[in-house]
């Protein structure tokens, strides 16, 4: 099957998949995490570092940012790439109005007030249960902080300038899976059950008590999807 490969997703480290990087490790997965989204101008190029760096068949694992350079990993390498499970991602483009609040927010991250938009996000990131936690809400700030504004302004700006992959999803031959929060507002059920829809034999999965971080917020129920659908890949 090969090396399960975890991508975490904007301005997040390893921290982010780390329950799932557990989980998988435990039931005798050879798992790596990557953080290519830290290095690169470009998803495409972030996924042609990736597909250098890991050697081998891989099986992605992608949360949010982490997804969109799955998605474009199997693109690039169908025959190298097993299986994508995606965690709260997306194959649509910004729109120009994401475009615009993007912008807004890498200019108040130069301008030094990282904190004020970080906290303004709080209730995007997170299921409201969750952001009422003030322990997950302070790891994940913790988090993102370690990454600094730079890369904070980076990343956006290979978001922003990521192409519309939804032509592409029929291309995609590899198991597919789909997770999603049921309350994630910054890519909401609607792009997961598209995805699924569009790329051959997809699993949709719609997680409850959720929003755009189900890797933190529903580990359990996360983890035994992962750990199901590999067993799957395994077995085929």
């Amino acid at each position: 099957m090969g090396t399960v490969v975890l991508i975490p997703g904007l301005a997040c480290d390893a921290e982010l998949l780390a329950p799932q990087a557990e989980a998988l490790a435990a039931a005798g997965h050879a798992v790596n995490a990557s953080l290519v989204h830290f290095r690169g101008l470009t998803l495409a190029d972030m996924a042609e570092t990736l597909l250098a760096e890991q050697p081998g068949p891989l099986v992605l694992v992608g949360a949010s940012m982490g997804g969109m350079v799955a998605l474009h990993a199997a693109l690039a390498q169908p025959a190298r790439v097993r299986g994508v499970a995606l965690l709260g991602s997306t194959a649509r483009a910004d729109t120009p109005e994401l475009v615009a609040l993007r912008r807004q927010a890498c200019s108040l991250f130069a301008a030094g007030r990282m904190d004020e938009v970080l906290r303004a996000n709080v209730p995007f990131a997170f299921h409201p249960n969750a952001a009422r936690d003030p322990g997950l809400v302070a790891r994940y700030l913790a988090m993102v902080r370690r990454a600094g504004a730079q890369a904070l302004i980076r990343q956006n700006e290979a978001v922003m300038a990521r192409p519309d992959l939804r032509p592409a999803l029929p291309r995609i031959a590899c198991p597919l899976l789909a997770v999603v929060g049921e309350a994630d507002r910054l890519t909401p059920p609607e792009h997961a059950r598209e995805i699924a829809a569009a790329v051959p034999g997809a699993r949709l999965e719609i997680v409850p008590g959720a929003g755009h971080l189900p890797g933190w917020e529903q580990p359990a129920r996360v983890n035994a999807l992962l750990r199901g659908w590999l067993r799957g890949l395994l077995s085929a």
